[in-house]
């Protein structure tokens, strides 16, 4: 049974832009076809929330290859999408100086269910809970909304390399 989503939706405009694809740009190094957040919408550093959008193109890279006739988001690109969020977060937390050197990826991924498919086309909300952040590493509670519905939810850590 789906869960509820990580924090209250009221809090926040969907619509809104808090960051652009430039700004975004800023922080994660993804480019091209790996670049999977549209824009983050809502950021509360002190509470550790933050929401962004991903606007999934008619014809992503993807589409295909990924069951011909059939295209649905790889699990693994719903995941990659969580991850920038919670990324371009980290990156708001600590100081850029320090830290625009080094490059902050993938350290684990748990807890992980795939709950409906998001298709070409669609626009996925996404939702990252900050569970921990220390100066090695950040957990986020992750989750993918499409249409109402929870695609998928995650536990992602992150730490810097």
């Amino acid at each position: 049974m789906p869960t509820n989503p990580l924090f209250d939706l009221a809090k926040f405009d969907a619509s809104a832009t808090v960051a652009d694809l430039e700004s975004i740009r800023k922080a994660n190094p993804q480019r091209h076809e790996m670049e999977q957040l549209s824009r983050v919408c809502f950021v509360d550093v002190p509470a550790g929330e933050v929401a962004g959008v991903l606007d999934v193109p008619a014809e992503p890279f993807w589409a295909r290859g990924h069951i011909p006739g059939r295209p649905i988001m790889p699990g693994v690109i719903m995941l990659e999408s969580a991850a920038q969020l919670c990324s371009w977060f980290v990156r708001q937390v600590y100081d850029p100086n320090e830290f625009a050197h080094r490059f902050f990826g993938f350290g684990g991924i748990d807890a992980v269910k795939f709950r409906s498919t998001v298709l070409p086309g669609q626009t996925m909300l996404l939702l990252g809970r900050q569970v921990e952040i220390r100066p090695r590493r950040a957990v986020f509670a992750t989750q993918g909304w499409v249409d109402g519905k929870m695609a998928f939810e995650a536990v992602i850590t992150g730490m810097w390399v």
